[in-house]
């Protein structure tokens, strides 16, 4: 699951607004395990993408 929650975020990833919408969702459907690969994801991704740095609000770094 975890796989496809990346996939969308980074297709989404031209877009902060709907980024951030697929990330809420994401966390809200991902198991725990899930979410702190997510977490680790996100927080490298974003590095690479300052627009996206509302977003990690979500996942709490």
């Amino acid at each position: 699951m975890f796989d496809f929650a990346r996939t969308i975020l980074e297709n989404v990833s031209f877009d902060p607004k709907l980024f951030y919408k697929e990330l809420q969702k994401a966390i809200q459907n991902l198991l725990p395990y899930d979410l702190e690969q997510l977490t680790e994801w996100v927080t490298g991704y974003v590095k690479e993408k300052p627009e996206l740095e509302k977003s990690l609000e979500l996942v709490n770094v």
